[in-house]
């Protein structure tokens, strides 16, 4: 696939924040897919920066994303070249890293930060850590390595849209049928 493509052009789609998460050549289905779901669920949208360690039409990705993967705004990049051309001129490019200098709660995010996460066997390559306006580490006890790369996401996803105030509006299950 020659550089970056745009997939999923629904015109029925919710309006998406500026906010997104990008996937730095993710290796397992199931945490891509719980990924995609999440950003479908906060109206963010995803940068998936290719080669990924999968079949991107997997059983697997297809189970954990179950019927969002058609509500997520998808750009998938051939490279991370590709990519940094794509978001050239856009906003901070904020990687998630346990190699992180910041701990993400104290981090002031902006409404058009890119939350990268890298690869689930190697993380990102430090050409990678050196193109990030800043790095993130989420604190844990010690003796622990790291979260699975999904979770990460979503803690981190969801600190960063509260500071925005750009956490979606919930209805009452009621009230959405």
């Amino acid at each position: 696939m020659p550089g970056s493509v745009p997939c999923n052009p629904t015109p029925n789609r919710p309006v998406f924040f500026p906010m997104r998460l990008a996937l730095f050549e993710p290796d397992i289905p199931q945490n891509t897919g719980a990924m995609l779901r999440l950003a479908a669920c906060l109206g963010v949208g995803v940068d998936l920066i290719e080669p990924c360690g999968f079949v991107w039409s997997d059983r697997r990705l297809r189970r954990a994303g179950m019927d969002y993967l058609a509500g997520v705004e998808l750009a998938r990049h051939a490279s991370w070249p590709a990519y940094r051309e794509a978001q050239a001129g856009r906003g901070r490019l904020v990687l998630l890293t346990t190699a992180g200098d910041t701990p993400y709660a104290d981090f002031a995010f902006r409404a058009d930060d890119t939350l990268m996460v890298g690869r689930e066997s190697a993380g990102v390559p430090a050409a990678v850590h050196a193109a990030a306006d800043a790095r993130l580490v989420i604190p844990m006890v010690a003796g622990r390595r790291s979260l699975n790369v999904a979770l990460a996401a979503a803690i981190v996803l969801g600190e960063a849209l509260r500071q925005t105030g750009r956490l979606p509006q919930t209805l009452p299950l009621s009230a959405a049928s």
